[in-house]
Protein backbone atom coordinates (compact mmCIF):
# COMPACT_ATOMS: atom_id res chain seq x y z
CA UNK A 1 0.00 0.00 0.00
CA UNK A 2 0.70 3.49 -0.95
CA UNK A 3 1.59 5.73 1.84
CA UNK A 4 -0.17 9.50 1.90
CA UNK A 5 2.31 12.06 0.16
CA UNK A 6 2.34 13.73 3.34
CA UNK A 7 3.68 11.14 5.52
CA UNK A 8 6.33 10.02 2.30
CA UNK A 9 7.51 13.65 2.44
CA UNK A 10 7.99 14.36 5.25
CA UNK A 11 9.83 10.95 5.72
CA UNK A 12 12.60 11.52 3.58
CA UNK A 13 15.30 9.34 3.03
CA UNK A 14 13.92 7.48 6.11
CA UNK A 15 11.25 6.11 3.76
CA UNK A 16 13.55 3.58 2.50
CA UNK A 17 13.77 1.81 5.55
CA UNK A 18 10.38 1.80 6.81
CA UNK A 19 7.96 -1.84 6.59
CA UNK A 20 4.64 -1.40 6.76
CA UNK A 21 2.36 -3.51 9.08
CA UNK A 22 -0.74 -4.33 10.44
CA UNK A 23 -0.97 -1.84 13.05
CA UNK A 24 -2.18 -4.66 15.88
CA UNK A 25 0.51 -6.60 14.85
CA UNK A 26 2.72 -4.01 15.51
CA UNK A 27 5.38 -3.90 19.08
CA UNK A 28 2.80 -2.31 21.34
CA UNK A 29 6.35 -1.43 23.09
CA UNK A 30 7.42 0.24 20.14
CA UNK A 31 4.69 2.46 18.89
CA UNK A 32 5.06 6.02 19.33
CA UNK A 33 2.75 9.16 19.78
CA UNK A 34 2.62 12.41 19.30
CA UNK A 35 0.68 15.03 21.26
CA UNK A 36 0.10 18.54 20.41
CA UNK A 37 0.41 21.13 22.94
CA UNK A 38 -0.20 24.82 23.65
CA UNK A 39 -0.10 27.21 26.03
CA UNK A 40 -1.54 30.51 24.73
CA UNK A 41 1.59 31.54 22.72
CA UNK A 42 3.33 28.71 21.62
CA UNK A 43 2.88 25.23 19.79
CA UNK A 44 4.87 21.91 21.02
CA UNK A 45 4.33 18.61 19.87
CA UNK A 46 5.67 16.22 22.19
CA UNK A 47 6.48 12.72 21.05
CA UNK A 48 6.80 9.75 23.19
CA UNK A 49 6.20 5.70 23.55
CA UNK A 50 2.37 4.87 23.18
CA UNK A 51 1.77 3.00 26.64
CA UNK A 52 3.69 5.84 28.85
CA UNK A 53 2.15 8.09 30.80
CA UNK A 54 2.73 12.51 30.15
CA UNK A 55 3.72 13.71 33.00
CA UNK A 56 2.72 17.17 31.98
CA UNK A 57 3.70 19.46 35.16
CA UNK A 58 7.25 17.63 35.09
CA UNK A 59 7.13 18.58 31.61
CA UNK A 60 6.07 22.13 32.43
CA UNK A 61 8.24 22.86 35.27
CA UNK A 62 11.48 21.87 33.26
CA UNK A 63 10.68 24.29 30.45
CA UNK A 64 9.14 26.63 33.05
CA UNK A 65 5.59 27.20 31.07
CA UNK A 66 2.26 26.16 30.82
CA UNK A 67 1.81 24.00 28.18
CA UNK A 68 -2.10 21.78 27.60
CA UNK A 69 -3.22 20.02 24.97
CA UNK A 70 -3.96 21.93 21.94
CA UNK A 71 -8.27 22.96 21.37
CA UNK A 72 -9.90 20.27 19.84
CA UNK A 73 -11.20 22.45 16.89
CA UNK A 74 -6.72 23.54 16.39
CA UNK A 75 -6.11 20.20 16.36
CA UNK A 76 -8.68 19.38 13.85
CA UNK A 77 -7.04 22.50 11.41
CA UNK A 78 -3.40 20.69 11.91
CA UNK A 79 -4.50 17.61 10.60
CA UNK A 80 -7.06 19.40 7.70
CA UNK A 81 -3.63 20.94 6.52
CA UNK A 82 -1.87 17.71 6.62
CA UNK A 83 -5.00 15.81 4.86
CA UNK A 84 -4.65 12.65 7.62
CA UNK A 85 -6.81 12.01 9.90
CA UNK A 86 -4.79 11.68 12.58
CA UNK A 87 -0.69 12.48 12.92
CA UNK A 88 2.02 9.77 13.00
CA UNK A 89 4.89 10.99 15.47
CA UNK A 90 6.37 12.88 12.41
CA UNK A 91 7.35 16.41 13.78
CA UNK A 92 7.95 17.51 10.28
CA UNK A 93 4.04 17.38 9.39
CA UNK A 94 3.92 20.57 11.18
CA UNK A 95 7.42 21.83 11.73
CA UNK A 96 6.77 23.20 15.06
CA UNK A 97 9.72 22.81 17.92
CA UNK A 98 9.13 19.18 18.82
CA UNK A 99 10.17 17.42 21.88
CA UNK A 100 11.06 13.88 21.81
CA UNK A 101 10.92 11.72 25.43
CA UNK A 102 14.43 10.07 26.62
CA UNK A 103 12.62 6.52 26.90
CA UNK A 104 12.15 6.74 23.13
CA UNK A 105 15.62 6.68 21.87
CA UNK A 106 16.38 3.58 24.20
CA UNK A 107 13.93 1.31 21.40
CA UNK A 108 15.60 -0.87 18.60
CA UNK A 109 12.76 0.04 16.31
CA UNK A 110 10.16 2.50 16.00
CA UNK A 111 6.55 1.91 14.87
CA UNK A 112 4.34 4.76 13.92
CA UNK A 113 0.37 4.41 13.50
CA UNK A 114 -1.42 5.26 10.43
CA UNK A 115 -4.59 5.20 12.20
CA UNK A 116 -6.58 5.79 8.83
CA UNK A 117 -4.83 2.82 7.26
CA UNK A 118 -4.77 1.16 10.49
CA UNK A 119 -1.46 0.70 9.38
CA UNK A 120 2.53 0.81 10.99
CA UNK A 121 5.25 2.48 9.67
CA UNK A 122 7.83 0.37 11.45
CA UNK A 123 11.67 1.95 11.18
CA UNK A 124 14.94 1.22 12.88
CA UNK A 125 15.57 3.89 15.76
CA UNK A 126 18.37 5.35 14.20
CA UNK A 127 16.30 6.47 11.24
CA UNK A 128 13.74 8.45 13.71
CA UNK A 129 16.87 9.85 15.59
CA UNK A 130 18.14 11.26 12.21
CA UNK A 131 14.37 12.76 11.99
CA UNK A 132 14.04 13.84 14.85
CA UNK A 133 17.53 15.31 15.31
CA UNK A 134 16.91 18.86 15.94
CA UNK A 135 14.10 18.04 18.79
CA UNK A 136 14.94 18.80 22.29
CA UNK A 137 15.27 15.63 24.60
CA UNK A 138 13.81 15.30 27.89
CA UNK A 139 12.50 13.09 30.06
CA UNK A 140 8.59 13.76 30.70
CA UNK A 141 7.14 10.39 31.03
CA UNK A 142 6.46 7.13 33.73
CA UNK A 143 6.21 3.79 32.00
CA UNK A 144 2.57 2.57 33.10
CA UNK A 145 3.10 -1.05 34.27
CA UNK A 146 5.35 0.89 37.03
CA UNK A 147 1.77 2.34 37.84
CA UNK A 148 0.12 0.10 40.16
CA UNK A 149 -3.39 1.14 40.24
CA UNK A 150 -5.59 -0.65 42.94
CA UNK A 151 -8.00 -2.22 41.25
CA UNK A 152 -9.17 -5.45 43.61
CA UNK A 153 -8.05 -4.90 47.54
CA UNK A 154 -10.28 -2.62 48.74
CA UNK A 155 -9.40 -3.04 52.58
CA UNK A 156 -6.44 -0.66 51.23
CA UNK A 157 -8.67 1.74 50.10
CA UNK A 158 -8.75 4.05 53.21
CA UNK A 159 -5.21 3.92 53.93
CA UNK A 160 -4.02 5.19 50.55
CA UNK A 161 -7.28 8.05 50.52
CA UNK A 162 -5.38 8.85 53.72
CA UNK A 163 -1.79 8.67 52.11
CA UNK A 164 -3.15 10.66 49.23
CA UNK A 165 -4.71 13.72 51.50
CA UNK A 166 -1.08 13.63 53.33
CA UNK A 167 0.68 13.85 50.49
CA UNK A 168 -1.34 17.16 49.18
CA UNK A 169 -2.64 18.87 51.83
CA UNK A 170 -1.99 19.60 55.81
CA UNK A 171 -4.62 17.09 57.20
CA UNK A 172 -4.16 14.85 59.65
CA UNK A 173 -5.90 11.97 59.54
CA UNK A 174 -7.51 11.58 62.59
CA UNK A 175 -10.98 11.70 62.50
CA UNK A 176 -13.41 9.22 60.71
CA UNK A 177 -13.10 9.37 57.20
CA UNK A 178 -16.56 10.97 56.47
CA UNK A 179 -15.51 13.88 58.67
CA UNK A 180 -12.10 14.33 57.55
CA UNK A 181 -12.80 14.70 53.92
CA UNK A 182 -15.87 16.99 54.88
CA UNK A 183 -17.89 14.76 52.60
CA UNK A 184 -21.57 15.83 52.23
CA UNK A 185 -24.01 14.15 53.94
CA UNK A 186 -26.88 11.54 52.25
CA UNK A 187 -29.39 14.09 50.80
CA UNK A 188 -32.63 14.21 52.43
CA UNK A 189 -34.29 12.93 49.51
CA UNK A 190 -32.17 10.33 49.02
CA UNK A 191 -32.14 8.89 52.34
CA UNK A 192 -36.27 8.72 51.92
CA UNK A 193 -36.08 7.01 48.77
CA UNK A 194 -33.53 4.13 49.90
CA UNK A 195 -36.11 3.93 52.71
CA UNK A 196 -38.94 3.99 49.92
CA UNK A 197 -37.01 1.67 48.44
CA UNK A 198 -36.46 -1.88 51.06
CA UNK A 199 -40.27 -1.02 51.95
CA UNK A 200 -41.89 -4.08 50.69
CA UNK A 201 -45.23 -2.28 51.36
CA UNK A 202 -44.06 0.94 49.59
CA UNK A 203 -47.07 2.13 47.15
CA UNK A 204 -46.85 4.49 43.83
CA UNK A 205 -48.53 7.64 46.48
CA UNK A 206 -45.34 7.42 48.61
CA UNK A 207 -43.14 8.26 45.37
CA UNK A 208 -45.22 10.82 44.66
CA UNK A 209 -44.78 12.68 47.77
CA UNK A 210 -41.07 12.51 48.05
CA UNK A 211 -41.02 13.72 44.43
CA UNK A 212 -43.36 16.64 45.07
CA UNK A 213 -41.55 17.86 48.29
CA UNK A 214 -38.71 18.85 45.65
CA UNK A 215 -39.85 20.98 43.51
CA UNK A 216 -36.52 20.94 41.37
CA UNK A 217 -36.77 17.34 41.08
CA UNK A 218 -40.50 17.38 40.23
CA UNK A 219 -40.31 19.82 37.63
CA UNK A 220 -37.49 17.41 36.29
CA UNK A 221 -39.46 14.33 36.10
CA UNK A 222 -42.24 15.99 34.53
CA UNK A 223 -39.61 17.26 31.96
CA UNK A 224 -38.24 13.69 31.87
CA UNK A 225 -41.44 11.95 30.73
CA UNK A 226 -42.39 14.65 28.54
CA UNK A 227 -39.64 14.54 26.24
CA UNK A 228 -39.23 12.64 22.62
CA UNK A 229 -37.34 10.42 24.11
CA UNK A 230 -40.39 8.56 25.62
CA UNK A 231 -43.03 9.82 23.69
CA UNK A 232 -45.82 9.76 25.79
CA UNK A 233 -49.25 10.10 24.23
CA UNK A 234 -50.99 13.16 25.52
CA UNK A 235 -49.17 15.87 27.57
CA UNK A 236 -48.05 14.64 30.76
CA UNK A 237 -49.73 17.17 33.55
CA UNK A 238 -48.33 15.59 37.14
CA UNK A 239 -45.82 13.93 38.98
CA UNK A 240 -48.29 10.69 39.40
CA UNK A 241 -48.87 10.90 35.64
CA UNK A 242 -45.22 10.75 34.66
CA UNK A 243 -44.67 8.17 37.05
CA UNK A 244 -47.59 6.01 36.51
CA UNK A 245 -48.28 6.47 32.56
CA UNK A 246 -44.55 7.30 31.48
CA UNK A 247 -41.78 6.29 33.08
CA UNK A 248 -42.84 3.57 35.76
CA UNK A 249 -42.09 3.32 39.54
CA UNK A 250 -38.14 2.05 38.93
CA UNK A 251 -37.38 4.43 36.76
CA UNK A 252 -38.58 7.60 38.68
CA UNK A 253 -36.87 6.09 41.96
CA UNK A 254 -33.51 5.65 39.88
CA UNK A 255 -33.74 8.57 38.17
CA UNK A 256 -34.72 11.11 41.18
CA UNK A 257 -31.79 9.01 43.60
CA UNK A 258 -28.97 9.48 40.42
CA UNK A 259 -29.88 13.39 40.45
CA UNK A 260 -29.86 14.02 43.99
CA UNK A 261 -27.06 12.37 44.37
CA UNK A 262 -25.58 14.22 41.98
CA UNK A 263 -26.38 17.83 43.10
CA UNK A 264 -25.04 17.04 46.58
CA UNK A 265 -21.08 17.39 44.69
CA UNK A 266 -20.88 20.47 42.55
CA UNK A 267 -20.00 20.70 38.82
CA UNK A 268 -16.13 21.05 39.07
CA UNK A 269 -15.22 24.76 36.72
CA UNK A 270 -12.05 22.80 35.37
CA UNK A 271 -12.94 19.58 33.23
CA UNK A 272 -10.80 17.55 30.96
CA UNK A 273 -11.51 18.25 27.04
CA UNK A 274 -12.41 15.92 24.59
CA UNK A 275 -14.47 14.15 27.32
CA UNK A 276 -18.08 14.75 27.64
CA UNK A 277 -19.44 16.21 30.50
CA UNK A 278 -20.84 14.55 33.75
CA UNK A 279 -24.89 13.80 33.52
CA UNK A 280 -24.08 13.10 29.80
CA UNK A 281 -21.52 9.66 31.23
CA UNK A 282 -24.23 9.07 33.58
CA UNK A 283 -27.11 8.72 31.27
CA UNK A 284 -25.02 6.99 28.72
CA UNK A 285 -23.50 4.21 31.36
CA UNK A 286 -26.95 3.85 32.90
CA UNK A 287 -29.12 3.24 29.27
CA UNK A 288 -26.14 0.86 28.38
CA UNK A 289 -26.39 -0.91 31.83
CA UNK A 290 -30.19 -1.21 31.00
CA UNK A 291 -29.43 -2.55 27.80
CA UNK A 292 -26.91 -5.45 29.03
CA UNK A 293 -29.20 -6.16 31.91
CA UNK A 294 -32.01 -6.76 29.83
CA UNK A 295 -30.85 -8.95 27.63
CA UNK A 296 -28.99 -11.19 29.91
CA UNK A 297 -30.35 -14.82 30.47
CA UNK A 298 -33.33 -14.02 33.26
CA UNK A 299 -31.57 -16.68 35.99
CA UNK A 300 -28.29 -14.21 35.44
CA UNK A 301 -29.74 -10.66 34.83
CA UNK A 302 -28.82 -8.11 37.34
CA UNK A 303 -31.64 -6.07 38.89
CA UNK A 304 -32.55 -3.68 36.31
CA UNK A 305 -33.15 -0.71 38.75
CA UNK A 306 -29.80 -1.27 40.32
CA UNK A 307 -27.53 -1.31 37.50
CA UNK A 308 -29.14 1.76 35.81
CA UNK A 309 -28.92 3.36 39.00
CA UNK A 310 -24.89 1.97 39.25
CA UNK A 311 -24.70 3.36 35.39
CA UNK A 312 -26.35 6.64 36.63
CA UNK A 313 -23.31 6.99 39.69
CA UNK A 314 -20.50 5.08 37.94
CA UNK A 315 -18.47 8.74 37.33
CA UNK A 316 -19.37 10.40 40.87
CA UNK A 317 -15.89 10.07 41.83
CA UNK A 318 -14.90 12.55 39.27
CA UNK A 319 -17.03 15.26 41.46
CA UNK A 320 -15.83 13.68 44.34
CA UNK A 321 -11.88 14.22 43.05
CA UNK A 322 -12.58 17.80 42.32
CA UNK A 323 -14.15 18.48 45.98
CA UNK A 324 -11.31 16.65 47.86
CA UNK A 325 -8.35 17.63 46.13
CA UNK A 326 -9.05 21.52 44.43
CA UNK A 327 -5.73 22.48 43.61
CA UNK A 328 -4.86 19.62 42.26
CA UNK A 329 -7.68 18.48 40.00
CA UNK A 330 -6.21 20.82 37.41
CA UNK A 331 -3.57 18.67 36.80
CA UNK A 332 -5.36 15.60 36.73
CA UNK A 333 -7.41 17.15 34.23
CA UNK A 334 -4.79 18.20 32.09
CA UNK A 335 -2.75 14.63 32.47
CA UNK A 336 -6.21 12.95 30.87
CA UNK A 337 -6.13 15.08 28.22
CA UNK A 338 -2.68 14.15 26.79
CA UNK A 339 -2.87 10.53 28.03
CA UNK A 340 -6.42 9.63 26.46
CA UNK A 341 -5.14 6.35 25.35
CA UNK A 342 -4.54 5.49 29.15
CA UNK A 343 -7.20 4.98 31.90
CA UNK A 344 -8.01 7.73 33.73
CA UNK A 345 -7.23 5.39 37.15
CA UNK A 346 -3.44 5.34 36.17
CA UNK A 347 -2.96 9.10 35.71
CA UNK A 348 -5.01 9.80 39.07
CA UNK A 349 -3.15 7.31 40.92
CA UNK A 350 0.23 8.83 39.90
CA UNK A 351 -0.91 12.02 40.76
CA UNK A 352 -2.70 11.55 43.84
CA UNK A 353 -2.37 8.48 45.23
CA UNK A 354 -5.91 7.17 45.01
CA UNK A 355 -8.68 6.52 42.01
CA UNK A 356 -12.02 8.26 41.35
CA UNK A 357 -13.37 4.59 41.61
CA UNK A 358 -11.84 4.03 45.07
CA UNK A 359 -13.25 7.19 46.75
CA UNK A 360 -16.65 7.14 45.17
CA UNK A 361 -16.68 3.60 46.72
CA UNK A 362 -15.82 4.85 50.11
CA UNK A 363 -18.94 7.60 50.00
CA UNK A 364 -21.19 4.68 48.76
CA UNK A 365 -20.63 2.97 51.94
CA UNK A 366 -20.67 6.19 53.95
CA UNK A 367 -23.68 6.56 52.63
CA UNK A 368 -24.97 3.00 53.58
CA UNK A 369 -25.80 2.81 49.52
CA UNK A 370 -26.66 -0.75 48.07
CA UNK A 371 -23.94 -3.01 48.00
CA UNK A 372 -24.64 -3.77 44.65
CA UNK A 373 -24.04 -0.53 43.44
CA UNK A 374 -20.30 0.30 45.82
CA UNK A 375 -19.35 -2.51 44.43
CA UNK A 376 -19.77 -1.90 40.89
CA UNK A 377 -18.28 1.53 40.84
CA UNK A 378 -15.27 0.08 42.95
CA UNK A 379 -14.84 -2.69 40.36
CA UNK A 380 -15.47 -1.59 37.22
CA UNK A 381 -12.21 -1.02 35.61
CA UNK A 382 -11.65 -4.72 36.75
CA UNK A 383 -12.71 -6.80 33.99
CA UNK A 384 -11.26 -9.67 35.92
CA UNK A 385 -13.50 -8.91 39.33
CA UNK A 386 -15.31 -12.50 39.85
CA UNK A 387 -16.45 -11.15 44.01
CA UNK A 388 -19.70 -10.41 45.15
CA UNK A 389 -22.28 -8.78 43.19
CA UNK A 390 -19.84 -9.21 39.86
CA UNK A 391 -22.37 -8.65 37.23
CA UNK A 392 -22.39 -4.87 38.02
CA UNK A 393 -19.33 -3.99 37.75
CA UNK A 394 -18.89 -6.00 34.81
CA UNK A 395 -22.26 -4.97 32.73
CA UNK A 396 -20.22 -1.13 33.50
CA UNK A 397 -17.03 -2.13 32.34
CA UNK A 398 -18.74 -4.24 29.21
CA UNK A 399 -21.18 -1.00 28.42
CA UNK A 400 -17.98 1.45 28.41
CA UNK A 401 -16.19 -0.12 25.95
CA UNK A 402 -18.94 -0.97 23.44
CA UNK A 403 -19.62 3.18 24.25
CA UNK A 404 -16.18 4.23 23.43
CA UNK A 405 -15.92 2.03 20.64
CA UNK A 406 -18.66 3.98 19.07
CA UNK A 407 -17.01 7.19 19.70
CA UNK A 408 -18.87 8.25 22.88
CA UNK A 409 -16.03 9.75 24.97
CA UNK A 410 -15.88 8.20 27.61
CA UNK A 411 -11.81 7.91 28.16
CA UNK A 412 -9.66 4.82 27.01
CA UNK A 413 -11.18 1.59 26.01
CA UNK A 414 -9.84 -2.31 25.91
CA UNK A 415 -10.99 -4.81 23.48
CA UNK A 416 -13.54 -7.03 24.21
CA UNK A 417 -13.09 -10.63 23.82
CA UNK A 418 -15.81 -13.13 22.76
CA UNK A 419 -15.42 -14.70 26.53
CA UNK A 420 -16.87 -11.77 28.13
CA UNK A 421 -20.08 -12.13 25.81
CA UNK A 422 -20.38 -15.49 26.55
CA UNK A 423 -19.76 -15.50 30.49
CA UNK A 424 -22.40 -12.86 30.67
CA UNK A 425 -24.81 -15.46 28.33
CA UNK A 426 -25.07 -12.53 25.98
CA UNK A 427 -25.05 -12.49 22.12
CA UNK A 428 -22.76 -10.76 20.67
CA UNK A 429 -24.41 -9.94 17.73
CA UNK A 430 -27.93 -9.01 19.11
CA UNK A 431 -25.72 -6.65 22.07
CA UNK A 432 -23.74 -4.61 19.11
CA UNK A 433 -26.99 -4.00 16.95
CA UNK A 434 -28.60 -2.72 20.26
CA UNK A 435 -25.52 -0.69 20.71
CA UNK A 436 -25.66 0.56 17.54
CA UNK A 437 -29.31 1.91 17.62
CA UNK A 438 -28.44 3.59 21.32
CA UNK A 439 -26.03 5.19 20.12
CA UNK A 440 -27.94 6.72 16.83
CA UNK A 441 -30.39 7.75 19.38
CA UNK A 442 -28.02 10.28 20.85
CA UNK A 443 -29.96 13.60 20.55
CA UNK A 444 -32.44 12.15 22.86
CA UNK A 445 -29.66 11.02 25.51
CA UNK A 446 -27.90 14.65 25.04
CA UNK A 447 -31.49 16.09 25.83
CA UNK A 448 -31.94 13.99 28.85
CA UNK A 449 -28.62 14.85 30.15
CA UNK A 450 -29.42 18.50 29.54
CA UNK A 451 -32.29 18.21 31.77
CA UNK A 452 -29.98 16.47 34.43
CA UNK A 453 -27.93 19.74 34.34
CA UNK A 454 -30.51 22.26 35.00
Amino acid sequence: MELPVTVQQALGDAAKGVSLRDAHQASRHELLRMVLLNDGQDNLQAICCKEDLIDLERLNKELGRDFRLMKSRDQVRVKERAGLKELPALPSLTGWPTIVDRRVDDLPSVALELGEQNLAMVMPAEDFRTLTENADRRSFTVASENISVNLDDPDSDRAQLAFALKKFTSLRIQQRLEDTLELPPLPETAQRIIHLRVNPNAVMGDLVDIVESDPSLAAQVISWASSSFYAAAGQVRSVHDAISRVLGFDMVMNLAMGLSLGRALRQPQDHPDGYVDYWQQAIWQAQSAGVLASMMPRGERPVFGLAYLAGLLHNLGYLLLAQVFPPHFKLVCRSLEVNTGIDSSVSEHYLLGITREQIAAQLMENWGMPDEVTLALRYQKNRSYRGANCVYARVLWLGRQLLTARGVALGASEPVGQEVYDELGLDREQVEEQFDELVASKDNIMAMAGMMNQ
